[in-house]
């Protein structure tokens, strides 16, 4: 069994008017994960929205703006991909999806060993849940149109470092 694992898919990364817009890269996606959301749940797969979700002085507010504060609408999944009744939500305070929450026990208990990346930022969120997925021993599938950033460098780096380093399928 595998898992869709959609990153991070929050208003104010994806908002135009979000605190920590990805701006048009991240609106592009919108189409391609709701297809992916509805071909997984199709095959039975579980669907995993991962959400940033922060307290109102998190450190990582030191390095970044305030963005995807608990309770605000910042750190709501955007309505065009809301969850279904059986989707897992797990909300995360770090870049990576596993660092300080339940994503392994999940996946384990679930008997998932293979998982695909889609959503934001690609050269921070999926890129952190991306090894830590590989240092787990998943298999790591990264769907190249499904992910963004607000720094396109960043992202096509992230995009080599996930295939070349860490051994991801990007399709």
């Amino acid at each position: 069994m595998k898992a869709l694992l959609v990153i991070d898919m929050l208003e104010d990364f994806i908002d135009e008017k979000g605190l920590l817009t990805t701006g048009e890269a991240g609106t592009v996606i919108i189409d391609f994960i709701k297809e992916k959301i509805t071909e997984y749940r199709k095959g039975g797969n579980p669907i995993i929205y991962i959400c940033d979700n922060h307290e109102t002085d998190d450190k990582e507010f030191d390095m970044f703006p305030s963005h995807c504060v608990s309770g605000t609408k910042g750190s709501e999944i955007i309505s065009e991909l809301q969850p279904e009744k059986g989707d897992k939500i797990i909300k995360k305070r770090r870049y990576s999806s596993f660092f300080g929450t339940d994503l392994d026990l999940y996946l384990r208990e679930k008997k998932i060993r293979e998982m695909s990346l889609v959503g934001v930022c690609t050269n921070i969120c999926v890129l952190y849940t991306a090894a830590d997925a590989r240092n787990l021993s998943y298999d790591v599938n990264i769907y190249e149109a499904g992910v963004a950033s607000f720094d396109k460098k960043a992202h096509e780096f992230a995009l080599k470092e996930m295939k070349s380093t860490l051994g991801c399928n990007v399709l």
